[in-house]
């Protein structure tokens, strides 16, 4: 049977992972979301003026670059690295850049470039299974343009859409870099949603923990809330230094007044990062927690074991002098002995619930 075990140990093996030794500037797509053709989302402009179209061919955004209004290219789908390098060319992108576009395992950052800036920054949501799922997005802002590349459909962007086809606010009004602001924002206020669905998850968890009921898989729901909440701070933690270098970068590309907004938004972020460490203490204290509620369940168990141990251990004294085979032992001999021992017996049995009673440990 031993030697059984062992062989199958030896059959397991487990692959480390490695990342792929590639010289700097290639286009290697490194996630999971494949998609077989890239989509563009191009929105196209001014305070007069609106169009907007989707395409599968990338060409179609090259007649945008000399255009008088502002061109916001959305790009899903980053697994056709050609269609990524022939976009990313076009617009002079360096290759370090379009090779971080394809790499999702970034960290969120921002690079200053002489005509445009790069930012990455991730998106995260919960889906209909209430799973979070995290997305790698990559900005670049230009002059007159803001290019964003997603790895699949569908963002927290709609309500911005809406305020282009609309002309809401000032953003129909203002340059590129109100829109790279208005990106950003959109993102931000997410983490709020997110953050408000981890409270509840959280209260809900808390609920349970002091329920009678059995519930053992809590600790499978507290490691899962732990690596939930390492998720969110991976991704908003590194941005609120992204948004704080931003508002100090100087760069023809940014106005002052958008710098106001900026700096608002970076209040945003950092709301959102004082209350993912709130949570993050709570969830890590929700183990300690739950393992101080069972222990308190098992003194609860022992405390009513030791008491009732402590009556008995006396009754059990009584009846083992008695039970002796001794002849000479004169209480054997009364008429009444039995019932004068079962008296004794009850009345310390009594004496001992009320001595605990007034003891408060019952």
């Amino acid at each position: 049977m031993a030697a059984k075990r062992r062989k199958k140990q030896q059959t397991i093996k487990i692959e480390p992972k490695r990342a792929k030794n590639l010289s700097p500037g290639t286009v290697s797509y490194t996630g999971k979301k494949h998609t077989l053709v890239t989509q563009l989302d191009i929105i196209d402009y001014s305070k007069e003026h609106y169009d907007r179209f989707e395409t599968n061919a990338i060409q179609d955004a090259f007649k945008y670059e000399d255009s008088n209004h502002i061109t916001w290219i959305n790009v899903n789908g980053l697994s056709d690295t050609d269609a990524i390098i022939t976009l990313g060319d076009h617009f002079e992108l360096h290759p370090l850049i379009q090779e971080d576009i394809v790499t999702t395992h970034q960290r969120p950052k921002i690079d200053e470039y002489d005509d445009y800036l790069f930012l990455v920054f991730k998106m995260l949501h919960y889906n209909e299974n209430e799973f979070l799922t995290t997305e790698h997005v990559s900005m670049v802002m230009g002059k007159d343009y803001v290019l964003t590349f997603q790895e699949a459909e569908g963002d927290v962007f709609d309500d911005l859409r809406e305020r282009l086809v609309h002309g809401k606010g000032r953003i129909r009004s203002a340059g590129a870099d109100y829109l790279m602001f208005a990106i950003l924002d959109a993102v931000v206020d997410n983490y709020f949603t997110v953050i408000e669905f981890l409270s509840n998850k959280v209260e809900l968890l808390e609920d349970k923990l002091f329920d009678d009921k059995g519930n053992y898989h809590i600790t499978e729901e507290i490691q899962e809330l732990k690596k939930e909440i390492l998720k969110i701070r991976r991704a908003v933690l590194p941005l609120r230094e992204v948004i704080n270098r931003l508002e100090k970068i100087e760069t023809p590309l940014i106005e002052e007044r958008t710098n106001k907004y900026i700096r608002d938004l970076y209040d945003h972020i950092i709301q959102v990062n004082e209350s993912v460490e709130i949570y993050r203490d709570m969830i890590w204290g929700l183990m300690d927690m739950y393992m101080t509620t069972i222990s308190n369940k098992m003194n609860e168990v022992m405390k009513v074991l030791t008491i009732m141990a402590s009556i008995f251990i006396p009754l059990t004294f009584m009846a083992g002098i008695y039970g002796m085979n001794f002849e000479n032992m004169p209480e054997l001999h009364f008429q009444y002995g039995y019932y004068y021992l079962w008296a004794a017996m009850i009345i310390v049995f009594v004496g001992m619930l009320w001595y605990f009673k007034r003891k408060k440990w019952l």
